[in-house]
């Protein structure tokens, strides 16, 4: 089971972890100045959620020394870092403008549920591994803009329409 479904945290917790990993990576370190610039939010409002994200043993917080991410933390920050990406990559693909698709993976990775997240990850790792652009992508592409299917590419028969199916 992927870490940020065992732990029932919070957006706002997913939050903070995101932007500690960030910070750290970026400039090295992260202090609570450079976390609340980061989120808009008071020093104040910081110093609680690290204490809170400290008991969880997601970080380690030392009052005026700053913090670091735990092992557990890190672990969690990559997994989000993925889901992130592989959500912005998925909205890039089937079209949506690279700052768009940036916020949205932002909106939606806190909230949609693994078994989603797991198939869009492996959605968008087998188009991105394909020799070339898959037909059906270039063909979705085509009618996004126009408006029109490709002539072999129309209306289909009603059963096939009947979604999901396993096939074994």
């Amino acid at each position: 089971m992927e870490l940020a479904n065992r732990f029932e945290l919070s957006e706002s917790e997913e939050g903070y972890v995101e932007t500690i990993y960030s910070l750290i990576r970026e400039h090295g370190y992260a202090r609570v100045s450079d976390i609340a610039a980061a989120l808009s939010v008071k020093p104040p409002s910081v110093t609680n959620m690290l204490r809170r994200l400290d008991e969880q043993k997601f970080v380690t917080y030392t009052r005026y020394r700053g913090v670091v991410l735990t092992r557990k933390g890190k672990v969690l920050a990559e997994t989000l870092e993925k889901r992130h990406q592989a959500l912005k990559k998925f909205l890039v693909m089937i079209g949506v403008s690279e700052e768009n698709a940036e916020k949205d993976a932002c909106e939606i990775e806190h909230r949609i549920k693994r078994e989603t997240m797991e198939k869009l990850t492996k959605f968008v790792d087998f188009v991105q591994s394909a020799p070339e652009t898959p037909p059906f992508l270039k063909h979705f592409w085509n009618f996004d803009r126009t408006g029109k299917r490709p002539k072999h590419c129309g209306a289909r028969d009603k059963r096939r329409d009947e979604l999901p199916q396993k096939v074994v």
